[in-house]
């Protein structure tokens, strides 16, 4: 049975409850408290200003010097991490295997666009401008010094980059095929080479299962790994080696042919290298 709570000012959601005429204020919240809760006539304030239930499930919204980001609840889950031998252009060290991410997590929607990126860092390096394309011409240093400027001022979150069995595991979306969308692919879905040069705007393309954008194609997106060969013994939460020479970048981009954008497809970039096909995408947990 719910519990119902009627106007209050709250710092925490818990499941299984309705709530009426209640104030949020929340600078932190795991998803999983959403489960079978209800509101109405409710305020969110705090960090997270802003929330919803659509067709692709939870979404929470939070604004950093009026730059608007919406973050996706990825729920905990288990899935075929790689190809199947199968699968038409893949490549060796794709090997399939069951991988389970055993907690949930925020993930952004799209790739970090330029507005949020200059909002945070003051700067913008990327070679095809605009406040709503994705920033790129960044390296995984980079990237980490934005996930720490904005952990500094967002301390009850942990900002940072997706593990490469997160993003694989966000970007399939509950698939099995090539690509999110099927087997096969268009230029409706995604931005990948073709006649046209260059990014395009965050959000122009159809999201995945899970309402991601541009998950595949446009900018490649860096993950949090050292690159090496799949450790298939390690099934529960991997995060790869303890060290290496190249971070693992995930996607395809603009200027890749579509067997680079595939949802399995994987390689690595040095940690300093950077180029304007490489972007990234960020995931909040709580502390």
């Amino acid at each position: 049975m719910k519990k119902r709570v009627k106007g209050k000012s709250l710092k925490e959601i818990q499941p299984n409850t309705t709530y009426m005429g209640c104030t949020f204020y929340l600078d932190c919240v795991d998803g999983e408290d959403f489960v079978g809760t209800e509101f109405d006539n409710c305020s969110f304030r705090g960090s997270f200003c802003d929330w919803g239930r659509d067709e692709c499930g939870l979404w929470m919204g939070f604004t950093y010097k009026d730059v608007h980001q919406v973050m996706r609840w990825i729920r905990p889950g288990t899935f075929m991490m790689g190809s199947p031998e199968t699968e038409e252009d893949r490549y060796a060290n794709e090997v399939q295997h069951q991988v389970t991410i055993s907690k949930g997590f925020w993930f952004a929607e799209t790739a970090c666009s330029q507005a949020l990126w200059e909002a945070v860092i003051g700067t913008n390096p990327s070679q095809f401008k605009g406040k709503k394309f994705p920033v790129e011409t960044v390296s995984w240093d980079d990237c980490n010094a934005f996930t720490e400027k904005l952990n500094e001022q967002m301390k009850e979150w942990q900002c940072c980059l997706p593990t490469e069995a997160q993003w694989e595991y966000a970007c399939r979306a509950g698939t099995t095929t090539a690509f999110s969308f099927g087997d096969s692919i268009t230029r409706d879905q995604v931005n990948y080479s073709d006649t046209e040069y260059g990014t395009v705007e965050i959000k122009s393309l159809p999201f995945n299962n899970w309402g991601l954008y541009e998950m595949h194609g446009n900018v490649s997106e860096w993950c949090s790994n050292w690159y090496d060969e799949y450790d298939i013994s390690i099934t529960v939460d991997p995060v790869g080696p303890n060290d290496g020479t190249g971070r693992v970048i995930r996607g395809g981009s603009w200027d890749c042919p579509p067997w680079y954008v595939r949802s399995a497809y994987r390689f690595s970039v040095e940690p300093c290298g950077h180029d304007r096909d490489i972007g990234f995408r960020f995931c909040l947990r709580s502390q």
